[in-house]
């Protein structure tokens, strides 16, 4: 029952951080560490639930979504739009498959992922103080530099405690994307970055999973799915009226209570 209920617990904090510029990856190491929590072996778990986030902004984004699939043949803004999120993929997809061993063994660092929430978090403060002047107001409007530029961004991401929404969407601000189009291109971004992401684990730790597993998974993805879907909702209205300043914030105190508490 104990790991049932620690499944559950990371499942929603996996659905409430994915979209959020705080490192849900960090959260579920830092906090899957303070529990003591013993998952399927090779971090299946932690990104296979993933998933579960993904699935709820596909819900929430279905008719746009949908939209630019039946476009495709006829509508330039549709494929615009395709073609802008397969290639800001393309940078994660390439430097994840090369560099997958190095992001796995940092990725059993709860210290060094408590430093760079931290870190990260005056990153985002410093950013925010900058006087920006958005150039493109749609994904369908970005060029393909343009999209390449972020998609090299979320790529530092793979460094744990980043933050993939984060590293995206403050990447997107620097290269003149407005607040709004920078934070849904980073959603969209995470449809094939973690789908991706999820296949290419499930193949590399194919000997580690098993049956006795999917009861654990399967509880975390449903959770993950739930509480995605309510922060997808709301993250975009809160991002226009309030920034990235109180997520920033977050990250540090976060970050600095962790760190005191593995440091004891």
């Amino acid at each position: 029952m104990d790991i049932i209920l620690q499944a559950l617990f990371l499942g929603i904090v996996e659905g409430l951080t994915e979209f959020l510029p705080v490192s849900s990856t960090g959260h579920l190491i830092l906090i899957g560490d303070l529990l003591g929590f013993q998952g399927p072996p090779g971090k299946a778990f932690e990104i296979i639930i993933q998933l579960g986030a993904i699935l709820a902004v596909c819900v929430v984004y279905r008719r746009r979504l949908a939209g630019a699939v039946a476009g495709m043949g006829n509508d330039p803004a549709a494929r615009a739009f395709i073609r802008n999120i397969l290639v800001g993929f393309l940078p994660a997809m390439l430097i994840g498959a090369v560099a997958y061993k190095a992001i796995r063994a940092l990725l059993d660092s709860p210290v060094i992922v408590a430093v760079v929430l931290m870190a990260g978090g005056v990153v985002i403060l410093l950013l925010e103080r900058l006087n920006r002047h958005p150039r493109f107001l749609a994904i369908e409007d970005f060029p393909l530099p343009l999209s390449l530029k972020i998609g090299l961004f979320q790529c530092i991401a793979m460094i744990p405690g980043v933050s993939r929404s984060g590293a995206t969407i403050m990447g997107a601000l620097l290269v003149g994307v407005e607040r709004k189009a920078a934070a849904e291109f980073s959603f969209f971004l995470a449809i094939p970055t973690m789908l991706g992401a999820t296949v290419f684990s499930a193949y590399k730790n194919r000997a580690d999973l098993s049956f006795d597993n999917v009861g654990l998974i399967a509880i975390g993805f449903v959770a993950a799915f739930l509480a995605a879907l309510v922060v997808v909702r709301a993250a975009i209205a809160f991002i226009s009226r309030h920034g990235f300043a109180p997520f920033a914030w977050y990250r540090i105190a976060f970050g600095g209570i962790m760190l005191v508490l593995l440091l004891k």
